[in-house]
């Protein structure tokens, strides 16, 4: 992993604001920071941060954490929903949870072995689950280092604070600039908005 940052970093760095991202955060980055080998668990997270703020999302994963703790797959699909519910994870979300145990204990997947979009073809099939938690599963399960989130707001508000365009064909085209490196483009994004520090677009070197 060090190996593909360091070479990320150097392709990235031919981008001005990248290259400024890159001297702020590259310290800071732990793309492994969220791998969980139960992949099952690791979607059960994903569920948990759709359409919450980031600090909230980091307290009810605590609790789910706590919740679940010393416990299998298959006692933690026989907990009672309402149990799960209390610590601040929706009806919905609860049973988003459990199809993703569920589809997992049912079948064997070797994630390894299979490419991108095999493995959405695999998940979107779980009701549930949609894009943008394939694409996070890509990114901190999976580590692939290829994937850019259209659908995450927090990296396209970035991209506007820091590039000063709005226009998805620029956007669009800015991140296939970044490729075969655009989850490490935005790791950096990320850590850019979380920060609120942003590259001074009146900069003119």
């Amino acid at each position: 992993m060090k190996i593909v940052l360091e070479k990320a970093y150097k392709h990235l760095s031919n981008d001005k604001i990248m290259y400024f991202l890159i001297n702020k955060f590259q310290d800071k980055i732990d793309w492994g920071n969220r791998y969980n080998s139960n992949y099952a668990l690791s979607i059960a997270n994903l569920i948990i941060e759709q359409q919450i703020s980031f600090k909230a999302a980091i307290t009810i994963k605590k609790k789910f954490h706590d919740l679940i703790s010393n416990k299998s797959n298959k006692q933690i699909l026989e907990l009672e929903n309402s149990t799960i519910q209390k610590i601040g994870v929706s009806f919905k979300k609860v049973e988003y949870m459990k199809n993703v145990l569920s589809f997992f204990a049912e079948n064997h997947l070797d994630l390894e072995s299979l490419d991108q979009n095999q493995i959405e073809k695999k998940l979107i099939k779980i009701k549930g689950i949609g894009k943008w938690t394939i694409e996070m599963f890509l990114m901190f399960v999976v580590l692939k280092p290829d994937i850019f989130s259209f659908g995450d707001l927090a990296l396209i508000n970035s991209i506007k604070k820091n590039y000063g365009i709005t226009k998805k064909n620029e956007i669009s085209k800015l991140t296939l600039s970044w490729s075969p490196y655009r989850t490490v483009a935005s790791l950096l994004l990320w850590f850019s908005i979380e920060k609120n520090l942003f590259y001074d677009l009146n900069n003119k070197s």
